[in-house]
């Protein structure tokens, strides 16, 4: 059961980086250096087609990730 679990989030780790590579980049502006980009994080603009889609997938993938992550320490642990 630890090695089948261990092999899941070893591929869930390389689906994780291919996700955050697919998802679209922001246009950073100068101001946005020197702030740090704190407009943009406080920015009501939502997320649409494909940004949001890759969005949700990165954080079902973490929250898998993550999951299995604590499932392997406590069997671990035993």
């Amino acid at each position: 059961m630890y090695n089948i679990l261990l092999t899941v989030m070893l591929i869930l780790s390389v689906i994780i980086i291919i996700s955050i590579m697919m998802q679209p980049t922001k246009q950073n502006s100068a101001a946005s250096a020197f702030t740090g980009g704190a407009a943009e994080l406080f920015g009501k603009t939502k997320a649409r087609g494909f940004e949001a889609v890759m969005q949700k997938v990165t954080a079902v993938l973490t929250l898998a990730w993550f999951v299995i992550a604590i499932v392997l320490a406590f069997l671990s642990s035993k």
